[in-house]
């Protein structure tokens, strides 16, 4: 174990060959100036082609505008810091490159897909429009939106062009808001909470779908989610995030057999496990804080039942332990062994 080098995720270990995003030092602010609040703070992580990472924590932790800022889409905050797609930097170019990148290098799935899809346009031509903004002519749009939405599993699809969202079931919703983000060949898919509203046999029949179409395609895909059971099933990788913060970057094994962080491993002990037997599950306790009232020192102290008066005051570096990334002052006792 590797204690106070520079922080590298498994990912950065690779080759730039094979780094596909590298996000450096991500900060996002909210407000007029003088009045600005920290939504994100210092983000560095990585991915490499083909690689299945997921970003967790609680509501509020920033999860979903860190996913939103490196396709730039909201234009109120004010973001800083590097995205790096293949090596150009997307938060260099000016809104006509951007539209270039939006679909075709890096494809969203927005989370609730009735909110997501528009009630008064058939779902054909929300699928074709991808296509259609980049020139390609209509009718080889509509081939491509039949032969993206039959991979996703709907059914007679070229009937089905011209029906409208609440003819469809939320799993054949979902799927739809899918082939809308991949119909134009993205190398990465963010996929912001894929699973939710759904019943759980449906939430799993989507992750199946994820699965098959990344191994199908070779996609990186980013995972946003508050489940930790979809993140067991899915993903290869986690980013632990906490108030603007990643807490903790690990492989899901690693994480799963020993989280090093206290907030990871309060996580963790708030969900069932079929590997192991637990009389009662644990919350994690209190509340967190909105990015207005973050305390100083380590956001996630006064939550924390190993917290001094460092995390008070300081707030952690994020450090290497082997190939794990950990930002917690007690980082050496809990990856000892000493569980909350």
């Amino acid at each position: 174990m590797s204690v106070g080098v520079p922080a590298v995720s498994p990912a950065m270990l690779a080759s730039d060959v094979q780094t596909l995003l590298r996000v450096e030092d991500l900060s996002i602010r909210v407000g007029p100036p003088g009045r600005r609040v920290q939504l994100v703070l210092g983000v560095d992580f990585s991915m490499v082609r083909g690689e299945r990472v997921a970003l967790v924590g609680e509501s509020g932790s920033g999860k979903s505008v860190t996913a939103r800022a490196l396709l730039r889409l909201d234009a109120r905050p004010a973001i800083e810091g590097r995205v790096l797609l293949q090596g150009r930097d997307l938060l260099a170019l000016n809104e006509r490159e951007m539209a270039g990148v939006r679909g075709a290098g890096i494809g969203m799935a927005f989370q609730d897909a009735m909110t997501a899809l528009d009630p008064i346009m058939p779902i054909g031509k929300q699928v074709m429009e991808p296509l259609v903004l980049r020139g390609v002519p209509a009718a080889q749009a509509r081939q491509r939106a039949i032969e993206v939405l039959t991979e996703l599993g709907v059914a007679h699809a070229q009937e089905r062009l011209g029906a409208y969202v609440h003819e469809f079931s939320g799993g054949m919703r979902q799927r739809v808001v899918l082939a809308m983000a991949l119909i134009a060949q993205p190398q990465l898919l963010i996929a912001d909470e894929p699973t939710t509203a759904l019943d759980v046999r449906i939430q799993q029949q989507v992750l199946n779908l994820l699965d098959e179409i990344a191994e199908r395609r070779k996609l990186s895909v980013l995972l946003i989610t508050h489940d930790m059971g979809v993140v067991a099933s899915f993903a290869e990788r986690v980013l632990v995030m906490y108030s603007g913060r990643l807490v903790e970057d690990a492989a899901v094994d690693a994480l799963f057999a020993q989280p090093f962080h206290p907030y990871t491993q309060g996580l963790l002990q708030a969900i069932p496990r079929v590997d192991r037997n637990l009389d009662q599950l644990v919350a994690v306790p209190g509340l967190p804080v909105p990015p207005s009232a973050r305390p100083s020192g380590c956001a996630f102290h006064p939550r924390c039942p190993l917290a001094t008066a460092q995390c008070a005051s300081e707030v952690p570096a994020m450090r290497s332990f082997g190939m794990r990334r950990v930002a917690c002052h007690r980082a050496e006792e809990l990856g000892a062994g000493h569980a909350v």
